[in-house]
């Protein structure tokens, strides 16, 4: 497994953490995965609404680089390339599930609205 090339020196854990999960698709890439389980590019893409092919790369070579998640290359015709999580990628995912409910609270509290997104990646408000 790559380890990332970003170390320190962090003022504490929340800092390091930080690190990982800095950018705003990061922690939504680790839900996604989470949630369904292993995903080509295409439905990563679909499943992230308002996210560019380019940032999408970006965060995956990131979150690989990390060791947060794995890249699967099938050597056929045409070329298939899944993404998934890792052991560290399940532990961080779990570490962040607090957060997601205070977030889900906030998002009640302020009367704000919600997104949701179908297990087809049909984006409903």
């Amino acid at each position: 497994m790559a380890v990332s090339a970003r170390r320190g020196p962090y003022f504490c854990g929340i800092d390091a953490a930080m690190d990982v999960v800095a950018g705003k698709w990061k922690s939504l890439i680790l839900w996604e995965l989470h949630h369904h389980g292993t995903r080509r590019f295409a439905e990563l893409r679909r499943g992230l609404p308002g996210v560019s092919e380019k940032m999408l790369v970006q965060h995956l070579r990131e979150m690989e680089e990390d060791g947060l998640a794995h890249r699967e290359v099938y050597r056929e015709v045409p070329p298939k390339v899944e993404y998934s999580l890792t052991e560290h990628g399940i532990s961080l995912n779990a570490a962040l599930a607090p957060l997601g409910s205070w977030g889900t609270e906030r998002i009640r509290r302020i009367g704000a609205d919600k997104v949701s997104v179908d297990d087809d990646a049909t984006v409903r408000r």
